[in-house]
């Protein structure tokens, strides 16, 4: 059987901690920023975990090494 290829989109979206927990960036944070407070702005450019067991399971299946970076 041949090896599982890295998902290219998962892993430039996604990281692993050394703890396992899978880390993404918040949506909408180039959108519609006129609107949104400074505080707001400031918490899109941190990543935070992602907390649905299923994703965690996902990504590390399909992301791969990658994810693991």
């Amino acid at each position: 059987m041949p090896k599982m290829k890295t998902h290219k989109g998962a892993a430039k979206r996604f990281r692993l901690t050394k703890q396992g927990k899978l880390m993404r960036m918040k949506a909408g944070g180039s959108h519609l920023r006129r609107k949104k407070n400074s505080s707001v702005i400031s918490d899109f450019r941190h990543a935070v975990p992602s907390e649905v067991k299923a994703n965690i399971k996902l990504v590390k299946a399909i992301a791969g090494k990658a994810a693991k970076r």
